[in-house]
C-alpha cells in the first residue's frame, strides 16, 4: 500500500468533508463546556478537533437534566411500547448514519474502517433494537400468598444512570449500557473516554432526532479525574455502570462509598487464557483464531487472548504457526479498507505497551516477531506520526512474569506451555482476572472439565469471541461483576418493588 493509494481512498475523502460535533450534549441540546482539549488522531497525529470538556458544574448540569427528566418527564411514564418505538427510530437513524459513525470511530481511536463500519456501527443498531423489542416483554410476579392478601412484585426503573465507557469500542459499549437502561425507563449521563468522545456525541444527536425527550440522554466529554470523578460522586446518580481498567474501577467504588452509596457495576480488565490441547480439531484454525484473538483491534480488548497456553507436545509447532499468522497482521491506515490492524489509540499508550515488551524480554521471554514501532519504510502505513505498533509474539514466558500477569492492552501475545489438563487449569487460574477463556480440544470431557474449572464469565470451546445479544457478558474476580448484554442486563437498571395488599 502506497501513500498515494491511501490518500486517494473514498474514506479519506469522506473524512475531509466530515463536520464534527465537539460540544457537550445536555438537556437535549449541544452546549460549550468549561474547558477544552485537542483530540489528536492516532492515524496521523493531526488534531481532529478541539473538544469541549465538562467541569464539575457541567456534570452537575447534566445530572440535573437527567434527574428532572426521570422525576417529572415523560420517559419513565411512557408505556414500554412507546419507548420501544423511539428506540427503534434511533436504531433506524444509526443505520442511516452508519458511515459517519464508523468514520468517527476510526478517526478518533484508530479502528480499521472495515471493522468500525462492518462490526461496530451495525452492532450498535442491533443492540438498541434488541432491547427495544424487549421493553414491553418484561412481566412482574404474583406470588401465591393465600386468599387474604395480594402480593405484587414489579420491576421499576432505578433512576439516573451514569455510564462511563472506554475508547476501544466507544459506541458498542455505550449501547450495551444505554439500551437496557433506556428501555426500562431510566435516564442517563454518558461519559465517553477522552480519546473517543466524537462518535458518542453523534450517537446522542441521533437519539434526539429519533424523539428521545430532552434530558433523557446526556453526554459529557472530559478528563476522567474531573468529569468521571464528579459523575461518580454525584448524589443525583442512582446507578453507575463502568467499563475500563481495574484501577479506575476501584475509584468508582470509592466514589460510591463517599457519596450516596449508588450501585456500581464494573466490567474491568482481563488476561484471558487461550488453551490449545494436542487434540484440537484443527491446529491451523486454532492458530488463526489465536492471532485474531490478540491482534484484532490492536489487542485493545478486555477479552484479548493475551495468554496462549499450548500443550508442551505441540508447543514449537503451534507457536511457529501463530508467528506465521502474526506476520500477516500488518498495521496500516485505518481508512484503507484492506487494513486489518490500525494504530493504537495514542502514542502514549503505544509507549506503555512497548515498555511491557521490553520488560518481558528482560525477564527472559523470547521475542519471536514484532515489538517495534511501525514506520513508513517497508511497512503498510505512510504515517510516521501515528501510533502504529507491530504485531508481537513472545514465547518462553514465565507464568509469574509481568508479561503473563498484567493486562497490556496491545498486540502482544505471550506463549506459555502446560503438561496436562490439571496443569492447564492451574495456569489458567493463575491470574487476578476472570473475564474470558478459550479451550481447543476434540474431547468433550476435557472441554467440560476445564471450562468448569476456570473462573471466567465466558468460556469459548473451539472458537474465540463468539456470542450475540442473547448471552450475558462480564467477569469474576478482578474483572468485575454485573453483566452487559442479554435480559440479565436489565437487572442492573431496575429495582424490585413488593406491593402487599391486605384483602381482609
Amino acid at each position: 500500500m502506497s501513500s498515494s493509494t491511501v490518500a486517494s481512498g473514498p474514506w479519506v475523502k469522506r473524512a475531509a468533508e466530515l463536520v464534527i460535533e465537539n460540544r457537550l450534549f445536555i438537556g437535549g441540546e449541544f452546549s460549550e463546556g468549561s474547558d477544552s482539549f485537542d483530540r489528536v488522531s492516532p492515524r496521523d497525529g493531526t488534531v481532529l478537533t478541539t473538544v469541549s470538556a465538562a467541569g464539575e458544574a457541567d456534570v452537575d448540569r447534566a445530572v440535573m437534566a437527567a434527574r428532572v427528566a426521570f422525576d417529572t418527564g415523560p420517559w419513565p411514564r411512557m408505556k414500554p411500547r412507546e419507548r420501544a418505538r423511539i428506540l427503534q427510530r434511533w436504531a433506524d437513524l444509526i443505520e442511516r448514519d452508519r458511515a459517519t459513525l464508523a468514520l468517527l470511530v476510526s478517526l478518533e481511536m484508530g479502528k480499521p474502517i472495515r471493522d468500525s463500519y462492518g462490526v461496530d456501527a451495525p452492532g450498535v443498531a442491533r443492540t438498541i433494537r434488541w432491547y427495544a423489542e424487549l421493553a414491553d416483554k418484561e412481566t412482574g410476579e404474583i406470588p401465591d400468598v393465600g386468599l387474604d392478601a395480594l402480593a405484587l412484585v414489579t420491576r421499576q426503573p432505578a433512576g439516573v444512570v451514569g455510564a462511563v465507557v472506554p475508547w476501544n469500542f466507544p459506541i458498542t459499549l455505550a449501547a450495551w449500557k444505554l439500551a437496557p437502561a433506556l428501555a426500562v425507563g431510566c435516564t442517563a449521563v454518558l461519559k465517553p473516554a477522552e480519546q473517543s468522545p466524537l462518535s458518542a456525541l453523534h450517537l446522542a444527536a441521533l437519539a434526539a432526532e429519533a424523539g428521545l425527550p430532552e434530558g433523557v440522554l446526556n453526554v459529557i466529554n472530559g478528563d476522567g479525574a474531573v468529569a468521571g470523578r464528579a459523575l461518580g460522586l454525584h448524589p443525583g446518580v442512582d446507578v453507575l455502570a463502568f467499563t475500563g481498567s481495574t484501577e479506575v474501577g476501584r475509584h468508582f467504588m470509592r466514589y460510591s462509598a463517599d457519596s450516596n452509596l449508588k450501585r456500581v457495576w464494573l466490567e474491568l480488565g482481563g488476561k484471558s487464557p487461550n488453551i490449545v490441547f494436542p487434540d484440537a480439531p484443527d491446529l491451523d484454525a486454532a492458530a488463526t483464531a489465536a492471532a485474531w484473538a490478540i491482534f484484532f483491534n490492536g489487542g485493545q480488548m478486555c477479552t484479548a487472548g493475551s495468554r496462549l497456553l499450548v500443550h508442551e507436545a505441540i508447543a514449537d509447532e503451534f507457536t511457529d504457526l501463530v508467528v506465521a499468522k502474526a506476520a500477516t497482521w500488518i498495521p496500516g491506515d485505518p481508512l484503507d479498507t484492506a487494513t486489518t490492524m490500525g494504530p493504537l489509540v495514542d502514542v502514549d499508550h503505544r509507549s506503555s505497551v512497548m515498555a511491557h515488551i521490553d520488560r518481558g524480554v528482560a525477564d527472559g521471554a523470547r521475542l519471536r516477531i514484532g515489538g517495534g514501532v511501525v514506520h513508513e519504510a517497508g511497512t503498510a502505513t505512510p504515517f510516521d506520526d501515528g501510533a502504529y505498533l507491530q504485531a508481537t509474539v513472545l514465547d518462553h514466558v514465565d507464568r509469574t512474569s509481568a508479561l503473563a500477569q498484567h493486562e497490556i492492552f496491545g498486540p502482544v501475545l505471550g506463549v506459555l506451555t502446560f503438561r496436562d489438563a490439571d496443569d492447564a487449569i492451574a495456569a489458567a487460574r493463575d491470574t487476578d482476572y476472570g473475564l474470558a477463556a478459550a479451550i481447543w480440544t476434540a474431547d468433550l470431557k476435557t472441554a467440560h472439565r476445564v471450562s468448569a474449572a476456570i473462573p471466567a464469565g465466558t468460556v469459548w470451546v473451539n472458537c474465540y469471541e463468539e456470542g450475540d445479544m442473547t448471552v450475558p457478558f462480564g467477569g469474576v474476580k478482578m474483572s468485575g461483576h454485573g453483566r452487559d448484554k442479554s435480559k440479565h442486563a436489565l437487572e442492573k437498571y431496575t429495582d424490585l418493588k413488593t406491593t402487599w395488599i391486605n384483602l381482609e
